[in-house]
């Protein structure tokens, strides 16, 4: 990224037990997606960088599901993500 850009990020959370598609619940860009980044990092969250992914996300309004045409592409994040969490949970055993 180039300096001049601003920073964003787009925070996704998918419950299927609370909805059937993953929903938007932070986004933003500068000091708040600084923020957003370093409270997931806090957390322990995994981050996974796209900017085209994140550019299409942060159009969504907090609380929104994301939209049928970008479940594929959220599927497949998704899926990265649970199967670096997996590899971490094996690995601190």
């Amino acid at each position: 990224m180039k300096k001049h850009e601003l920073e964003k990020a787009v925070a996704i959370l998918y419950d299927s037990q609370k909805s059937s598609s993953p929903k938007i619940i932070a986004s933003g860009k500068g000091e708040v997606a600084k923020r957003i980044i370093e409270t997931a990092k806090e957390a322990g969250v995994h981050i996974q960088e796209d900017a085209n992914l994140v550019e299409l996300l942060s159009k969504i309004g907090i609380g929104d599901e994301i939209p049928t045409e970008l479940y594929q592409t959220v599927a497949e994040v998704l899926a990265f993500v649970y199967k670096v969490n997996d590899k971490f949970k094996q690995k601190m055993g």
